[in-house]
């Protein structure tokens, strides 16, 4: 079958209304800080975050309109994903925006939907992710932590690590054993709690560049109330698997990769003409090019109705190792500065070596590329 890889021109015209709103509305230093090659601080995002959930959800892009989100179909949440990163202007929190708010407004009840989700939009409530375990990261259905029916309350006992943003969370969306004698995909329920109940700890890891993004947190004694509980209880790898399915769609991050290959050349000024930096910048221009090309394919594809398989572990594989690449060559052309780190109020975050080395991270969440190649070899090879 063909496919038509052209957008329509309605397409085409939210593109452009996309663009405008953002170059009208993005607050000059957050898109400045962006630029440096910096993630947004926890204020701006909540700052940004606020201007976009204004403009009819847009803070929560791939919700229906049903849940308070725009109802955007899957090619303008991509377009929409793109010009955010070409901007650069901070995308919304994962956690909150493609994560546990999908999970409750799919799973959840109706009071689980009235109390969490316009404040879930809002950033209001900033929420984290309780997944991986020592021992338990990408063969994650071999999770410990325990939660025990007692009365009303289940009471939680056991550990998450890096859990990127605890420091800043105001909940945590979490896989536990219900039912330690069940298999391993069986006998796990999701619980949402509030990381201020007792017996919550969260002790901080600093990460190769020197920047605090992940933690572990531990579990004594925690008591949650039954009623956040999401879905049925021993149920909950159903949750889990719907909403890693959204973790990794659009982790591709073709606009950043494109965002970072003009600021390359932004730095290199005059030494873009030299030859083996010529033949650098334009390897990476055709491979970003390629991914994007995947990316359209693959979208749709879906609009289409004709999805194609195994494309979203094509898109995480080549994303990751072209922004890899892109960081990587940032952090070299702009020399001795690169090392400087550059400070900012309540901020946790680092330059462009610092930026480079936190890259490597890229190829091991939402799925390492080693389980892409294993999902790529079962999907072509059988």
């Amino acid at each position: 079958m063909t496919l038509d890889l052209r957008f329509t021109p309605e397409e085409n015209a939210f593109r452009k209304e996309v663009r405008e709103f953002i170059a009208a509305n993005l607050p000059q230093d957050i898109r400045d800080w962006l630029l440096l090659g910096h993630h947004a601080t926890a204020d701006m995002l909540r700052r940004w975050t606020k201007i976009l959930n204004a403009q009819g959800g847009w803070s929560t892009p791939g919700w229906p309109k049903s849940a308070g989100g725009p109802g955007w179909d899957p090619v303008r949440r991509y377009i929409f994903s793109e010009e955010l990163q070409q901007a650069p202007a901070p995308s919304p929190l994962p956690f909150n925006a493609a994560m546990v708010g999908p999970v409750i407004f799919t799973f959840g009840n109706e009071a689980q939907k009235a109390r969490f989700l316009p404040r879930i939009q809002s950033l209001e409530d900033w929420w984290c992710q309780g997944f991986s375990e020592p021992g338990a990261g990408s063969d994650l259905a071999s999770l410990k932590t325990s939660a025990k029916r007692d009365g009303d309350h289940y009471v939680v006992n056991g550990q998450k690590t890096w859990t990127s943003y605890a420091q800043y969370a105001d909940w945590i969306f979490m896989l536990v054993r219900t039912n330690p004698d069940a298999k391993k995909q069986e006998g796990i329920s999701f619980l949402l709690i509030d990381m201020k109940t007792p017996g919550i700890t969260v002790r901080p890891i600093i990460t190769i560049e020197g920047g605090h993004e992940v933690n572990e947190v531990f579990f004594d004694d925690v008591r949650v109330p039954v009623e956040n509980l999401v879905g049925e209880e021993n149920k909950g790898w159903d949750c889990a698997k719907f909403l890693l399915g959204n973790e990794r769609t659009g982790i591709a991050n073709v606009g950043l990769c494109q965002e970072r290959l003009d600021y390359a050349r932004e730095l290199a000024g005059p030494r873009s003409r030299e030859p083996m930096l010529r033949h650098e910048f334009a390897v990476l221009d055709a491979e970003t090019r390629a991914l994007e090309l995947t990316n359209y394919r693959f979208l749709l594809s879906e609009r289409e109705q004709h999805a194609l398989p195994a494309f979203a572990s094509v898109l995480k594989l080549k994303g990751t190792e072209i922004q890899q690449e892109a960081h990587a060559l940032v952090a070299r052309l702009a020399g001795p500065a690169a090392l400087e780190r550059l400070e900012a109020s309540g901020a946790e975050d680092c330059h462009l070596v610092q930026r480079y080395l936190f890259s490597r991270a890229l190829s091991i969440y939402g799925g390492t590329s080693e389980i892409q190649k294993d999902i790529l070899a079962k999907s072509i090879l059988g």
